[in-house]
Parts: structure tokens; C-alpha cells; sequence
């Protein structure tokens, strides 16, 4: 009886735990579960035909993946990463399980909302890369400035009241469409329209552009994502979407005045009795006939500032002129402490692959890479296929690797050590995958380490306005962000979204225009922001600018790209 009483409580709290327990019981793993291949071939995620090999083989059952996103179920992925991390260097499935005191309940929230740079809120099942992706990576150095984040979550409110479906957006829209110019400052929503220009390397670092650019302006910006967009990304804003309908008259961007004949009015009026118009489309794209914009100047900033809707176009990441512009400067740096990690933020704020893309990522990682001691990351870019033989771009890559100790070089004695080595090859190319993964089959190396190679995919050529090629490529740079070490091609912003988002310094492979050869074949990125390729050439004075670094102070020529710019961190 003494017995029965000593249970009783136990009894007492399985009959109230139960309901909560069955509400809860999708999940197929249990709290102390880890990820294990037999596991997921249990769950059915891996099927006969893929061809899964370790060693020193190429993987491209991903390719099969793309085409059959939509029919695995969106669980899936959740069921596995719910309460563990597939990163074996960073956390134990033990340790995961134990984590029930509150401090420890409060770090993992930081870290899942990336320090307040995320805002919580928005539910898991509908987004589960915003809420797993710190659980692949290592804890990022950089922190968001609290001015940042009090920014942000100040735009997300203007975002809510004004974005698509709100009762403001219709009213602001119908008052902007009857109105076709505007002598007065309206209380009326602004907005910028950001529209798509090149790949999706050029789109994602042109996006982040455009949100600083909203962000600083009290703009709210909405994107037009065609067909090729659809299904890449979660929604980053909570309750809003910043999706332009499709219905929208301003999604084709005809018949709006440019910029351009904005500034020639300006000219010819002498800032005298200027009508400004409802809406303005402003081109930051890269044109073979450039002429300065002065984009970076506060009296075309003042004009733009009266106008309340823009669509920008640009295929460029253009944050260095938002810092030039002395409008914006002192905001800018109050915001960003680390001028080097401006993309660092505003990508992992925006860019959350949606559900379908995380699936092909975390099944991916944790097949080939997440119990490797080192991850590789090589993205190979071929400017000139033509003209360019593969032999060349492979010395270069070996070169590279081999020069710096990121690849070990052969050796003809078995050595006993087991540390592996996981090389991830980017490229529109299989042929290079292929022939990294031969060299080193079933060969021994110096170090001792094993080379595991694997391939995503292989497209053969870039392809555009295309959703199936944009998914591998989204896939393939995020996974590319997720290594320890990473070389990438000059110029290549594929490349600059991996390292932005993965906070590396890559080293950078020297882009061939022919059959050369060049010494050394890569050199070592002194900052993870990209590159703006085509700044502006002329101080607001009209005098040219010679020197970015005497002027500005956060601002240092680029390794890849000698006439472009990005932001580094303190003085030199």
C-alpha cells in the first residue's frame, strides 16, 4: 500500500503529461535519437537509384531529388533535426537532449534567432530552415547591433501596415496610380520594387542591396518573383508577404517615368516647380554605356525621397554607395558596427531556403558531410568555356589546393590515420568533380586524410528564368556557405552569396580567359563581403574619384575585381 502511494504522483502526472505527448507525437525520433544513414533509409529518403558511395566518389542522386521535391512530405526533414543538430563538431544528440534548464533553453533561442536579428513568431512548419539552420552551422561571430535589430523590427511593422492585402497598400496604390505627379510629401505608404536582372547570385546580392536601401528610406519593399522564383524561399517578414502580386500594374514596370528623365527635368527646371512623379523606375544595373548616376549624392537622394513608389533594377550589390552617400552614413554605421558584415546579416535575415529546398540540403548534408572532420567547399566557374580547356582550370585548381595544404598530395605508403576530408564541387561542370574524385580514389595521401568527393549537380550551362536550375543553385550555395574552408572563382557571385552567408574569407581561384597558366593560382579574400563591380567614378563635386580608400574609410579596392569596391571593418 506504502508502494501504491509512492507511485501515485508518478500516475498522476503521466495522466496529465499524455495529451500533450500524443499532440506531439509526429516526430519519429526520439530526444536522444541521432542521425544515422540507416535511419533515414528507414524513413524512406534515399532511394535504391541514387547511387550513394563514400570515398572518393561523386554523389548525383540530388539531381533525381530536384525533379521530386514536391512529393516527399514537408515533415520530414522537422522529424530529423527536431531537439538534435546534424553537426557532430558543434553539438552531441546527448547533450541536445539534456538541455532543459532555462539558461540553456535561452542560449539555444539566441541562437536560433541569431542573436534578435530574426524575430520569433513566425511558426516552424511553415518555414523550418529559419528555425534548424543554426543547427548546421558554427555560432557566427558577428552580432547584430541592437540599432540594427530595433531597425528591423521597426520595418517589419511598416511592412505589416503597408504590404500587399493591408488596407494602406490599396489605398496607397489606387492614390499613386490616379495621381501622376506628386508636389508634396504624402502620408501615403512608399514603396521599392525590386526586380530581378542576371542569375540568382547577381539577384540575391542585389536583393540584400535593395532591402538596406528600403531599410534606410522607411520603404517597404516587395520583389517580382516570376515562375523561376517560385518555391525558392520562405517568406523573411512576419505576418506580411513580400511577394508583388502578379495583378499589379506596376509588375511590368511600362510606361513609368526613369530616373534619368527625372534628373534631366531637375536640370532644365533649375529645382524650381518640379512635379515629382507617383513612380519612377530607377535602372542600378550594369550597362556597357555607363554614365554616372549620382545615386551616391544626397540632392538625387532628395528627389527620390519625394517620389513614393520605385522599381529598381540591378544586378549589383550596391551597399558601398548607400555607405558613400553622406545622407546615409551616419545611420549605416550605427547599425553596422562591422562594415564586413553587412551581407553576413542581411542575408541570413532574408534568405531562408523554403521547405522544399531545405529538404535537398539537409538530406544532402547529412549523407556526405556531416560526419567529415573538415568540409571543403570548391566552386569552379568557367568564364569562357570555348576558350578555356578544362585541363587548365584543373591545374589551377589543384594548384590552388595543393599549393595552400587545403588538399593533401599523394603519397605511395598506407598511412593509418582516419581523418576525413568532405571536398563539395560547385560547378556547371560534372567534369571536374569527376576528375578531383579519381585522383584520389583508392590512392593514399601524405596526411593520411581520406577525400571524400562529392557533386551536387551538373548543369553544363547556366540557364535562366529557369525554377529547377535556380533551386540547384540555391542549394549548392548554401551548401558551399555550410564548409570550413571554401575557394571560389573571382567574380563569381554565386560564390560571394557562400561566403556572406557562411562567414568565410575564400580563397580566390584567378579567373582564365584561355589555355594559360597563372602563379599563384589563388590568393586569400581579406573580407566575406562581395564585391561591388561598378561603383560610382565621381565624387557629387563631378571630379573623379582615383582612390575609394582616401576617401572612404571602409572601403578597399577588391582582390577579384581591381575596379570594384566592398566594405572591410576599421581603418587600414
Amino acid at each position: 500500500m506504502q508502494s501504491f502511494k509512492n507511485f501515485t504522483p508518478i500516475f498522476i502526472v503521466i495522466f496529465i503529461a499524455l495529451p500533450f505527448v500524443l499532440m506531439n507525437s509526429k516526430s519519429s525520433f526520439s530526444l536522444f535519437e541521432v542521425f544515422t544513414k540507416d535511419r533515414m533509409l528507414q524513413l524512406g529518403e534515399y532511394k535504391n537509384g541514387d547511387n550513394i558511395t563514400n570515398g572518393g566518389r561523386v554523389h548525383n542522386s540530388i539531381n533525381g531529388g530536384y525533379n521530386n521535391v514536391e512529393n516527399n512530405t514537408e515533415s520530414k526533414v522537422q522529424e530529423k533535426i527536431q531537439n538534435g543538430t546534424p553537426t557532430s563538431e558543434v553539438r552531441s544528440a546527448t547533450t541536445i537532449g539534456m538541455k532543459n534548464d532555462s539558461l540553456t533553453s535561452s542560449t539555444n533561442n539566441k541562437e536560433k534567432f541569431l542573436e534578435g536579428l530574426l524575430p520569433s513568431g513566425i511558426d516552424e512548419p511553415s518555414c523550418m530552415s529559419r528555425h534548424q539552420s543554426h543547427l548546421f552551422r558554427k555560432v557566427s561571430p558577428h552580432k547584430p547591433s541592437s540599432y540594427l535589430i530595433s531597425k528591423l523590427r521597426n520595418y517589419e511593422e511598416i511592412h505589416r501596415s503597408c504590404g500587399p492585402n493591408s488596407k494602406a497598400y490599396h489605398k496607397s496604390m489606387e492614390e499613386i496610380l490616379q495621381s501622376k505627379s506628386i508636389k508634396s510629401d504624402s502620408a501615403m505608404c512608399k514603396y521599392l520594387i525590386w526586380t530581378p536582372a542576371n542569375g540568382l547570385g547577381n539577384q540575391m546580392i542585389s536583393m540584400a542591396a535593395t532591402f538596406l536601401y528600403a531599410l534606410i528610406t522607411d520603404r517597404v519593399m516587395l520583389v517580382r518573383f516570376g515562375k523561376d522564383k517560385q518555391g525558392l524561399f520562405c517568406e523573411p517578414f512576419l505576418n506580411s508577404t513580400w511577394l508583388l502580386p502578379e495583378n499589379s500594374p506596376f509588375w511590368s514596370g511600362n510606361q513609368v517615368e526613369t530616373y534619368e528623365s527625372l534628373t534631366e527635368k531637375e536640370k532644365a527646371n533649375n529645382n524650381s516647380n518640379l512635379d515629382f512623379p507617383s513612380a519612377l523606375f530607377l535602372n542600378l544595373q550594369y550597362q556597357q554605356n555607363y554614365h554616372e548616376k549620382f545615386f551616391h549624392c544626397d540632392d538625387k537622394q532628395a528627389l527620390l525621397n519625394k517620389v513614393p513608389l520605385m522599381i529598381l533594377q540591378s544586378d549589383q550589390y550596391f551597399v558601398p554607395s548607400l555607405f558613400m552617400t553622406p545622407l546615409f552614413n551616419k545611420e549605416l554605421e550605427k547599425m553596422f558596427v562591422e562594415k564586413d558584415a553587412v551581407f553576413h546579416h542581411l542575408g541570413r535575415y532574408l534568405f531562408h531556403p523554403s521547405n522544399s529546398a531545405w529538404r535537398l540540403i539537409t538530406n544532402f548534408y547529412q549523407e556526405h558531410l556531416a560526419k567529415a572532420d573538415e568540409k571543403i567547399g570548391l566552386q569552379i566557374r568557367v568564364f569562357h568555356p570555348i576558350t578555356t580547356p578544362q585541363q587548365a582550370i584543373m591545374n589551377l585548381v589543384l594548384n590552388c589546393t595543393l599549393e595552400n595544404k587545403l588538399l593533401p598530395k599523394l603519397h605511395d605508403m598506407n598511412n593509418s590515420k582516419t581523418i576525413t576530408k568532405a571536398v563539395l564541387v560547385a560547378s556547371l561542370y560534372p567534369e571536374y568533380g569527376e576528375n578531383i574524385k579519381m585522383m584520389y580514389m583508392n590512392k593514399s595521401t601524405v596526411t593520411g586524410e581520406v577525400i571524400e568527393v562529392y557533386q551536387p549537380s551538373g548543369e553544363e550551362e547556366q540557364k535562366f528564368n529557369d525554377n529547377t536550375h535556380n533551386m540547384k543553385a540555391l542549394v549548392d550555395m548554401y551548401l558551399l556557405s555550410l564548409s570550413d574552408v571554401l575557394v571560389t572563382t573571382c567574380l563569381s557571385t554565386f560564390g560571394y552569396v557562400a561566403q556572406g552567408l557562411g562567414n568565410l574569407k575564400p580563397w580566390l581561384l584567378y579567373r582564365l580567359g584561355r589555355n594559360e597558366s597563372h602563379y599563384p593560382a589563388c590568393r586569400r579574400e581579406f573580407s566575406m563581403e562581395p564585391c561591388y563591380h561598378y561603383p560610382p567614378k565621381h565624387y557629387c563635386s563631378g571630379k573623379a574619384i582615383h582612390d575609394y580608400a582616401a576617401s572612404f574609410i571602409y572601403m578597399r579596392k577588391c582582390k577579384d575585381y581591381s575596379s570594384g569596391v566592398k566594405m572591410i571593418n576599421g581603418f587600414r
